[in-house]
């Protein structure tokens, strides 16, 4: 940890993944509470998982055709929220084809970014760092980008507090007071693809749902309302991202797969915890239970 602290006041490159973790974590916090709130992890998993075809085409158009400022991340963001629009559209219109619609995308998704990779020249490492995570490789431009999404998805999320929050708990009686529910789903879907482009820097595609479901399943347990569940969720996500990066960087382990392995740990020990500190129900109110 104090080689970690000692290398990071010297090397840009730590800076720029510190800084890449606490932008990640505050997207994380936000949408993974509407995502576990509406119970759309499914949905998110497949918004995931078909961005590397958006990631493999912008590698190979870049080097194709010498675009040195077409970058992966700006394909995947591109892939997530086409995902996004086809899932919901699907979603509001032929609820019974849902599954194999975000089956089908998130196949085929990772078949075409395996075909753009094969057939792109050179080595492909950075597109396998999105795949498995590696924030030490964030470079200056995808901070900014990074920066960028992480306010949309801030301003969204607190300007249409109130209209999500209804989305999410209560639809018929959203619905009942005019509200166009299907559109805001819609934003709600565009707000996860955001994210997912986020936190695929930090933890890669393969580990993206964990980091975007465990910090609010903790952070859930010990807050009582919406927007708790989202600051505790921010902060949490910011610290395992944080520890994950300390942990792996001296015996130079993968920072995502750490990051995930510390947040599940926590989550565990969070179960393991309230399950003992559980009071148990007194006899007399037991009784007084089971008689009404």
């Amino acid at each position: 940890m104090l080689e970690f602290l000692a290398a990071a006041r010297e090397h840009a490159f730590l800076q720029r993944a510190l800084l890449a973790g606490l932008l990640s974590g505050i997207a994380c916090g936000v949408v993974g509470t509407y995502v576990a709130a509406r119970r759309i992890t499914y949905i998110a998993g497949g918004i995931s998982h078909s961005v590397l075809g958006g990631m493999g085409a912008a590698r190979f158009l870049a080097v194709r055709y010498d675009l040195d400022w077409l970058r992966p991340i700006h394909g995947a963001l591109f892939a997530a929220l086409l995902a996004a629009a086809i899932i919901g559209t699907v979603s509001l219109r032929c609820r019974q084809n849902e599954d194999t619609v975000i089956s089908a995308l998130w196949a085929i998704g990772m078949a075409l970014g395996v075909v753009f990779i094969s057939r792109t020249p050179g080595y492909n490492e950075d597109l396998m760092s999105y795949l498995f995570g590696n924030i030490l490789m964030v470079a200056p431009g995808d901070v900014w980008l990074l920066l960028a999404l992480d306010v949309v998805v801030v301003l969204t999320a607190v300007l249409l507090y109130e209209q999500f929050l209804a989305v999410c708990f209560d639809e018929e009686f959203a619905r009942l007071r005019g509200l166009p529910v299907d559109v805001y789903y819609l934003g709600i879907l565009a707000l996860t693809a955001c994210a997912v482009v986020l936190l695929m820097t930090v933890v890669g595609l393969v580990l993206v749902i964990a980091l975007l479901t465990l910090p609010v399943a903790i952070a859930s347990r010990f807050s009582r309302s919406l927007w708790q569940v989202m600051v505790g969720a921010a902060v949490l996500s910011t610290v395992f991202t944080a520890s994950g990066l300390a942990l792996s960087y001296g015996p130079s382990l993968p920072a995502g797969a750490t990051t995930i392995l510390v947040a599940g740990a926590v989550y565990l020990l969070v179960l393991i915890a309230s399950r003992f500190l559980r009071r148990p129900t007194p006899p007399s109110a037991a009784a007084r239970s089971d008689g009404m």
